[in-house]
């Protein structure tokens, strides 16, 4: 048996869960990769006599469909998986990416004593001692917590956000179960391993880690608090956190309608093209200048005021943006202006796009071709006219067609400009998005070749060839020394041989079984033809049943290799 799946006896509620989750995975025509996995033992055995292991196609819903039902009927660590799993079609394809989209939060809130007992637990202190009020009814329930309006005793409105009871537990036996499944679906599954299984898992355990601790959380809100301190267009609000812990956060309320809310924003009396405007240079700042973005930008984390200001709220996700991607960026935009396809391929390789097993010189050509064909078009039209959302999918569709490897930070960049688009166009038909964002990419073209920005680059690369004449010499002496000691080593590595082996072992194992079938048979009519043992009908009783043992594993032998799919 498996490592893996003797981790997950370990607890009864693992178990369990585990039996939940593949009835739910049978349910919508899964069997087959439960199968493929070796998780059968956690298959009811009725189910298992029923299919004999020959699960039926299922008609219906396409296989992205299914996935998403499943994951929205096993609840909340899953739902959140298909929400981050929506914005990296590089990982998944468009066809699940797209259906992922259609998975918003479905969980229903959990009690309100649940919520007062928590608040209480984590801060030491009655409700009444913190709260002049306190709504019972949730204005938001979510797949971590649940958000209710209150207001302090200094009698400030607040909203309070409250983990759910024992999501952790309930994320961290989930979190362990789709490892192990990753890890299953890498090693008995090879044509999974195109979407990564195992590096999905691990990303979707970082970030869920990161919004579980509400603390980090409001860190990263003071942090933009910090950022916008001066601006008379952005406001974010502040953090109470003396009644701040892991599972309990308590920020200023902002009054006002969702950025999405037309009819709200109308009543207000607010400019809808200055809100535009407001909101997409906000984030071309977080993004270019401050190197530190939220990352969840959907219109109910965005509110316009009474007062003509745009107030962010939800500060779980966040992105950032190191000095040498913003510069990296800037060569980019540079390229596309110049139409220097070649500068262009430059700088994702610099970025790290390209594999390394990937062949350059084949891949500069493919590339180029399919960016000549996709951008050439593109530079006869106005910068109002071109679909940014249409430009921005394209591209990544590009770097998934050519294998590129897109970080997740870049995608965070990409999801976050594509939803405030649309953000952009409900409130201004007119607004232009790549307008808006020239002012941006022209000042950090302008920091790229300003006398100190070239000072420093000048400088790391003195630092640079100073570290290699100084460590070369000592590197050539170590290997130098390994020669004549005879110490080199050169290492190897078997592309498919594990495939093989376990081909063969397998292979192996049904010849021995075979050899051990025969000699039953053989020894049967021995037995028969000797008269050994009582008789029946003039037939060895003994050696009837040993021929009926030696016809049930052959029986067996067959089902095995017709199931294989290799006769």
């Amino acid at each position: 048996m498996p490592l893996d799946l003797l981790k997950l006896r370990s607890t009864y509620r693992s178990v369990s869960r585990v039996r939940q989750i593949i009835n739910v995975f049978l349910k919508y025509g899964f069997g087959r990769v439960i199968d493929q996995i070796h998780f059968q033992r956690f298959i009811p055995l009725r189910t298992r006599l029923k299919t004999f292991g020959q699960w039926p196609a299922l008609k219906g819903p396409a296989v992205p469909e299914r996935l998403r039902m499943a994951f929205a009927e096993l609840g909340p660590s899953f739902i959140k998986l298909a929400q981050l799993l929506s914005s990296r079609p590089d990982l998944i394809t468009k066809p699940f990416a797209d259906e992922f989209k259609k998975l918003q939060d479905e969980v229903p809130p959990f009690p309100i004593e649940e919520a007062k007992r928590i608040i209480e637990e984590e801060t030491k202190l009655p409700i009444n001692k913190i709260f002049l009020e306190f709504d019972d009814k949730p204005v938001a329930a979510a797949s971590i917590a649940q958000v209710h309006h209150a207001t302090l005793i200094d009698r400030s409105d607040v909203i309070v956000k409250v983990q759910r009871p024992n999501i952790r537990e309930q994320l961290e036996t989930d979190i362990n179960i789709m490892t192990t499944v990753a890890n299953l679906l890498d090693k008995y599954v090879p044509e999974s391993r195109f979407f990564n299984p195992t590096g999905i898992v691990e990303e979707f355990s970082k970030t869920v880690k990161k919004e579980l601790d509400f603390i980090e959380e409001a860190r990263n809100c003071c942090r933009f608090r910090r950022n916008f301190e001066n601006s008379l267009d952005v406001y974010i609000p502040k953090m109470y956190g003396e009644f701040i812990t892991e599972k309990v956060l308590v920020m200023e309320r902002i009054e006002g309608a969702r950025i999405d809310n037309i009819t709200g924003i109308g009543a207000m009396g607010l400019d809808r093209r200055e809100l535009a405007k407001i909101g997409i240079n906000a984030y071309f700042k977080q993004i270019l200048e401050d190197g530190f973005f939220h990352a969840d930008p959907h219109p109910g984390n965005i509110f316009a005021m009474p007062n003509g200001m745009i107030g962010f709220m939800d500060f779980g996700i966040v992105g950032r943006v190191s000095p040498e991607l913003r510069e990296i960026m800037a060569n980019t935009f540079l390229a596309l202006i110049n139409k220097d396809f070649d500068k262009l391929i430059d700088q994702y390789i610099e970025l790290g796009l390209v594999p390394e097993e990937i062949d350059l010189s084949v891949f500069r050509k493919e590339f180029k071709a399919d960016l000549t064909e996709f951008l050439e078009p593109l530079y006869g039209l106005t910068l109002r006219e071109i679909n940014f959302a249409e430009y921005m999918d394209t591209v990544t569709h590009l770097a998934m067609k050519h294998n590129m490897k897109i970080p997740s930070d870049l995608l965070l960049i990409n999801k976050a400009m594509l939803i405030l688009e649309n953000i952009g166009m409900e409130l201004d038909p007119n607004f232009d998005f790549i307008a808006a964002a020239e002012p941006y990419a022209s000042k950090l073209i302008t920091q790229k070749v300003s006398p100190s920005r070239l000072y420093e680059r000048a400088r790391k690369n003195i630092e640079e060839v100073g570290d290699f004449v100084t460590l070369f010499p000592k590197q050539m002496r170590q290997i130098v020394r390994k020669i004549l000691k005879d110490d080199i080593h050169v290492k190897l590595t078997h592309i498919g041989l594990d495939k093989f082996i376990k081909d063969m072992d397998r292979s192996s194992n049904r010849i021995a079984f075979s050899m051990v079938v025969s000699a039953i048979i053989l020894s049967s009519a021995v037995m028969h033809a000797t008269g050994v043992g009582p008789k029946i009908f003039g037939m060895s009783i003994l050696a009837f049943l040993t021929f009926g043992f030696a016809f049930l594993l052959g029986i067996w032998l067959i089902i095995s290799i017709i199931r294989s799919g290799r006769l």
